[in-house]
């Protein structure tokens, strides 16, 4: 356990931590930190400071700053793949749609964020380009599991394929918009949405989508 102290009013609190509750703790420091800068400007020594511990303590739990802010990177991955989660009340096309929102507003107000995890230096980084296709691959797979396809059925390898790309032509796309929004936040949406059966040019998609 770690001890950590707080001082507050002038009188001191002692607060235990568990090593996996501290680790959690430095990395959702740095997650906050994001909001007003990027993943490579998250400093080392401002974390530990607002952790209250030292500097060679924090590598205590990451073996670099690159493991570090890979660390933050997968925990804001994490925290985006939640927030996008389609609410599965909805039809196929409104799931959809309010998935794309979503997806348009955690990007807008997570923008240092979700621009270092896809484009800054450690989104090169084999650990960090595995994580972010595995969340690739996650929600093609959400949204191939919504699809009327049986599992053995000849065009679903084909249509996960053409969904991977639209999911990587929704990343830059909402990554260009951002940078001076040239169209309204609602045509951004309708271009993402009507883009992907116009992708995948599958006639189940098109059918569910307009069932």
């Amino acid at each position: 356990m770690t001890v950590v102290s707080t001082r507050s009013a002038g009188e001191t609190k002692r607060v235990r931590l568990s090593p996996e509750e501290r680790r959690l703790q430095l990395i959702t420091l740095g997650a906050e930190m994001l909001v007003d800068r990027s993943l490579e400007d998250v400093s080392v020594d401002d974390i530990a400071k607002q952790a209250g511990i030292s500097r060679g303590l924090l590598f205590h739990y990451f073996a670099s700053k690159q493991e570090f802010h890979e660390a933050i990177a997968r925990h804001v991955s994490t925290e985006f793949f939640t927030a996008i989660m389609p609410n599965r009340e909805l039809s196929l096309f409104d799931m959809l749609r309010d998935s794309i929102e979503r997806f348009v507003d955690y990007a807008t107000e997570h923008s240092a964020s979700y621009r270092s995890v896809l484009r800054g230096p450690a989104s090169v980084t084999p650990d960090m380009a595995d994580y972010v296709n595995e969340t690739r691959g996650a929600i093609a797979d959400l949204i191939v599991s919504e699809l009327p396809l049986p599992p053995e059925d000849p065009d679903l390898a084909r249509l996960t394929l053409a969904i991977r790309g639209w999911i990587a032509f929704v990343e830059e796309t909402i990554l260009t918009w951002m940078i001076d929004k040239p169209i309204s936040r609602e045509a951004l949406v309708d271009l993402l949405v009507e883009s992907l059966p116009a992708l995948a040019l599958s006639p189940a998609l098109i059918a569910a989508l307009r069932s």
